[in-house]
């Protein structure tokens, strides 16, 4: 099983579309999902899990629809993957063997680190990209 399932990179990508949106504006979920290329069915279901971890609010009414509950420097990645994932598990579970299991738990621990990031500072990412070459 891989650290990040869809969830975790779909409900990413919804917030980093987001966060593109200034104050007080929404975004309607047909919006969100088909900028960042993610079925709408799945990404409610998403929205909704973000919403109950504080991460988003949901307005209602024909001008509704999602923004970030947070200001965006606020909003970390891992607190956006363990509320979809539940928690970053390097093992399904413990296993016998004290070595490895202090092994894969300061590995849990280092992998946290590298995701405590805000979703602002991914856009140091975006001018990678965008000066990327082949």
């Amino acid at each position: 099983m891989p650290l990040i399932s869809t969830k975790g990179s779909y409900g990413l990508a919804a917030i980093c579309e987001l966060s593109k949106h200034e104050g007080d504006s929404v975004m309607q979920i047909k919006d969100i999902a088909a900028n960042a290329n993610i079925p709408q069915n799945y990404l409610e279901q998403l929205l909704g899990k973000l919403r109950r971890a504080g991460i988003v609010e949901s307005i209602r009414g024909a001008k509704g629809g999602y923004k970030l509950a947070r200001d965006p420097k606020e909003v970390k990645v891992l607190d956006i993957l363990i509320a979809l994932e539940d928690d970053l598990k390097i093992v399904d579970a413990k296993i016998n063997h004290p070595l490895l299991n202090m092994f894969f738990e300061e590995s849990r621990e280092s992998i946290k680190d590298i995701f405590d990031i805000s979703i602002m500072e991914l856009s140091s990412y975006q001018n990678k990209f965008l000066n990327y070459t082949i």
